[in-house]
């Protein structure tokens, strides 16, 4: 075996940059991908929410690597994909739906509601569903690029759209790749789009990837946190006053009848506890105001205090 020694004043690093580059690069070292995609299916849900009244959903699948070639023969006749170049990292991409996600789509788009059966067929694709493919693939580009904001800034710009695998080419049909696979659900029904990015375009920014730091965590959307935060707070919950809790006996409550009085040692001056799904919030006090009864909040209640006290006899 012949290796090249780097003239006097070279950098040993670029030998193991080749070697590297060579060997391919390991998911398991990686995982800033799985962070990025994830983030990337978020992005696409929140960007299709904005054109579709029914509800859809983005999930990642999984992150394989694999060749070219490989990849795109198992799409065969089966898939739409966009080719997209990258200035920055000097590479091109792909991006690609299946069969059932430019269905799924095409029913979503058009207002459809899941009541007929989906679409079986082998056909070519119409012009519409071209178009329209077209129109998401521009979407699913923004969203790939605000994900890799976390580690590079790079754009993707639309070169064309291929329904032929051979013809969708973006390098040597053995070179390395990863593969990032995400699920679409929606009417009942879904499909799956995946994205190609050589292993090329990928290996200078290893060192960013294989982070774990907290920080390199994803930021937050303030699109999708508002979005969050108005759904929460949307949420209707059930609040119940309690003015006194007692324990008796099985052979007491069996011995229950309708009509009979209990006694409460409680007063209209005793606090009452409100709670929601059993967990105690505030202690209030008890009042009165247009005929009806009504409960002033005073202090929030002491959650510590309360399982000593229930843990302690009395």
């Amino acid at each position: 075996m012949n290796v090249h020694v780097p003239p006097e004043g070279g950098t040993p690093a670029d030998i193991r940059d080749l070697l590297l580059d060579a060997a391919g690069l390991s998911l398991d070292k990686l995982p800033m991908l799985h962070v990025i995609f994830d983030r990337m299916a978020t992005a696409c849900a929140e960007s299709l929410r904005q054109l579709a009244a029914s509800q859809a959903y983005y999930s990642l699948s999984h992150v394989e690597s694999g060749r070219i070639g490989d990849v795109l023969d198992s799409y065969e006749g089966m898939a739409i994909v966009g080719v997209f170049h990258s200035p920055e990292w000097d590479s091109h991409v792909i991006v690609g739906f299946d069969r059932d996600f430019v269905f799924s789509m095409i029913e979503v788009l058009f207002g459809a509601d899941g009541s007929e059966p989906p679409v079986d067929d082998e056909r070519s694709f119409s012009n519409i569903e071209m178009r329209i493919a077209a129109a998401l693939f521009e979407q699913v580009a923004k969203a790939l690029q605000g994900s890799f904001a976390l580690v590079s800034q790079t754009t993707f710009r639309f070169q064309r759209l291929e329904t032929r695998m051979d013809f969708a080419v973006i390098g040597r049909r053995n070179n390395l790749a990863i593969c990032a696979k995400f699920l679409l659900q929606a009417l009942n029904r879904g499909g799956e789009m995946f994205v190609l990015i050589p292993q090329g375009a990928l290996t200078p920014m290893r060192q960013q990837l294989a982070s774990t730091a907290a920080g390199d965590s994803s930021p937050r959307d303030p699109v999708w946190t508002r979005h969050i935060r108005g759904e929460v707070q949307r949420t209707e919950v059930r609040l119940r006053a309690v003015l006194e809790q007692r324990e008796i006996s099985l052979g007491e409550a069996s011995q229950l009848a309708v009509g009979q009085i209990l006694q409460l040692q409680a007063t209209p001056r005793s606090r009452v506890k409100l709670e929601s799904a059993e967990q105690a919030l505030f202690w209030c006090s008890l009042g009165q105001a247009e005929g009806a009864y009504v409960l002033r909040v005073e202090e929030a209640v002491d959650l510590e205090q309360e399982f000593i006290d229930d843990i302690l006899p009395r």
